[in-house]
């Protein structure tokens, strides 16, 4: 016969930040062990004055053992930090209550809660773009909260609060709902798996989208073409032959061919795509009212090189490179050299280079893949496409146009104006030098906004001036609050020496010096006649110190001053086995504890010496 001890034991459930969730999971562990009963109603007690029988002894004697049993439970399933707070707790069910008015609060702090998750859920929609199952969880955690908080949450509250939230591309499917369900009695899995039905449905009408380019073409055409072969929605060609005869063209209304077909209608705008070393590279058609051709640069992605059709666009051309392009009808164009091309965006000359030269080619194009090689980041979101250079930042911002496309508008560069308005790293330079070093993005202020006469476009070198590294270099500000604190007694002592003061004090005392405890930040403070006394005055600290605390020093901080560095400051420190921490030349921040409290002290003593309008002298 199976015994308890065959089969695999439960885990007892961790407590962790989720208490509700721990609660539901520790709960149903002690149901299972039929523990839960102690839980409810605790250990049988007996009345007072009342003799139990044998039987009624034996009850107890269980429930008590039991109940040993669930504490044990509970005590695993916590850690020591909340044990140490229910040790007290005689039973399981006094440890279960502390627990749940811990972390569930008071009726009053439960109410709260409720209140602050009713509001949450009112305020609950579906996002755009989010699907149906993830908005289904939202909605269902804020539900299950309000229910382990106390609320009646029924599920018919649930449904219409998702079905009045959705967004508006489920209202039409709402209203169906709505009109062919009894809400009282639908269920909200029956509610979400109609939904996920409805949204397959929408998803997979959905065109897919081509990445590059679409052909605009007249609204009575069903068939697109597109990467690959791939035909679009709408009328298409079966591969299978038939007979035409009885076809009738919805342009000259002939028989015998489809309307794409139609010998009269004019010729066909065509997409340019082109394939180089096996990646297809697709191009839409512009039309040419928008701008000229040759002021016209398309960005694509799955270009692999930059394209130009136009010679007379190229400021350096190199004809003795060649290759081909393959089209998309598997046919080929030759490129018949390769260069750079200047050409002004919003103001500024910009350099394309590595260019192809494909003679015939009706449009620009801007390879995506081309300009991230060359360290240049791309980021397209909310309608723009953005580019950044490493080191000068945004150079381009392209904004989508009405047809899905980005197109950079840019005005040819002549070659007269090219020889006049190329600048090349030195001009650039040359006027760095003569505005004193300025930075390149103050230049660039400069001419944008015509402040200085002659003054041409230039793009900023590449290579940082040397010059400037050297001049502009500043330190580093130091931090505010010191990243290490002693944590016991004498285990960082601060010392500092503040003087000469003048006028000399009465006592003929010159300087004084202050040994400042990291930990405790009490301060000891020594007149001194002359900065050779401060050995003798550290002897001494040291020993008095030392006594009074029972702990010894580990640590000295001071500044490079040649009282603390001569040989006998160094020994004694060496023979007592204290460490030294000498701060950098010229660098009194570092020892700014003691820094600070000379100022505080002078301070305090010259306030102290003007309110009882008493000479400089009475300092010590």
């Amino acid at each position: 016969m199976a015994t308890e001890s065959n089969f695999v034991q439960p885990a007892i459930p961790k407590l962790d930040a989720h208490y509700d969730h721990w609660c539901m999971l520790m709960e149903n562990f002690l149901r299972s062990k039929e523990y839960w009963n102690l839980i409810e109603q605790g250990i049988p007690i007996a009345e007072a004055g009342v003799e139990l029988t044998e039987g009624q002894k034996k009850v107890i004697e269980d429930a008590k053992l039991k109940d040993l049993k669930v504490k044990n439970y509970l005590f695993q399933a916590i850690d020591r930090s909340v044990l140490e707070t229910i040790l007290n707790k005689d039973t399981a069910k006094s440890i279960w209550d502390s627990l749940k008015q811990k972390y569930q609060g008071t009726a009053r702090v439960q109410r709260a809660q409720r209140q602050a998750l009713r509001k949450e859920f009112e305020m609950l929609n579906m996002k755009v773009g989010e699907s149906v199952n993830e908005y289904f969880a939202r909605t269902l955690t804020i539900a299950n909260k309000m229910r382990v908080h106390g609320e009646k949450m029924e599920d018919v509250v649930v449904i219409e609060k998702i079905l009045r939230s959705m967004t508006p591309k489920f209202d039409y499917v709402v209203c169906s709902i709505e009109e062919s369900n009894d809400l009282d009695t639908l269920s909200i899995d029956v509610l979400q798996s109609s939904l996920l039905v409805h949204e397959q449905r929408m998803n997979g009408h959905l065109v897919e989208e081509q990445a590059l380019k679409v052909t605009y073409e007249d609204q009575s055409r069903g068939r697109g073409r597109g990467r690959g072969g791939f035909r679009g929605r709408g009328r298409g060609r079966s591969r299978q032959s038939f007979d035409k005869s009885t076809i009738e063209c919805y342009d000259c209304h002939k028989l015998g061919h489809f309307q794409y077909e139609c010998p009269n209608k004019e010729t066909e705008t065509k997409a340019q795509y082109a394939e180089a070393s096996g990646e297809i590279l697709l191009m839409a058609h512009a039309d040419g009212k928008e701008a000229s051709k040759e002021e016209l640069w398309f960005l694509d992605s799955g270009c692999s090189n930059h394209m130009c059709g136009k010679k007379e666009l190229f400021s350096r051309l190199d004809e003795s490179f060649s290759t081909s392009v393959k089209l998309g009808d598997n046919s080929s164009m030759a490129v018949t050299g390769k260069g750079n091309i200047r050409m002004f965006v919003n103001g500024i000359v910009q350099l394309i280079t590595e260019v192809f030269y494909v003679p015939g080619l009706q449009n620009n194009l801007l390879s995506v893949g081309q300009l991230q090689e060359k360290g240049l980041a791309i980021l397209i979101q909310h309608g723009k496409c953005k580019i950044y250079h490493p080191d000068r930042g945004l150079i381009m911002e392209i904004a989508m146009s009405s047809n899905r496309m980005f197109i950079l508008p840019a005005q040819k560069l002549l070659k007269e104006e090219i020889c006049l308005s190329s600048l090349t790293e030195d001009q650039a330079r040359l006027w760095h030098l003569r505005y004193g070093h300025l930075s390149f993005n103050g230049l660039k202020t400069l001419q944008q906004k015509r402040l200085v006469n002659g003054l041409p476009q230039f793009q900023a070198p590449l290579k940082v001036c040397d010059d400037c590294l050297v001049g502009k270099q500043r330190r580093n500000p130091f931090p505010k609050e010191s990243t290490w604190r002693a944590s016991q007694i004498l285990q960082l002592v601060h010392a500092d020496i503040c003087g000469p003061i003048n006028p000399t004090s009465n006592s003929k005392k010159r300087y004084l010096i202050t040994f400042i405890d990291d930990f405790s930040r009490k301060t000891w403070v020594y007149f001194l006649v002359e900065k050779s006394e401060a050995f003798i005055t550290f002897k001494n600290y040291k020993s008095c110190v030392e006594k009074e605390t029972g702990s010894y020093i580990r640590c000295l901080r001071t500044d490079r001053g040649g009282e603390f560095t001569s040989h006998e400051f160094t020994n004694f420190c060496k023979e007592n086995g204290i460490r030294r921490q000498l701060t950098a030349a010229y660098t009194p921040q570092q020892n700014g504890v003691a820094e600070r409290k000379n100022q505080t002290i002078m301070n305090m003593v010259r306030s102290m010496l003007s309110g009882r309008k008493n000479s400089k002298n009475f300092l010590a």
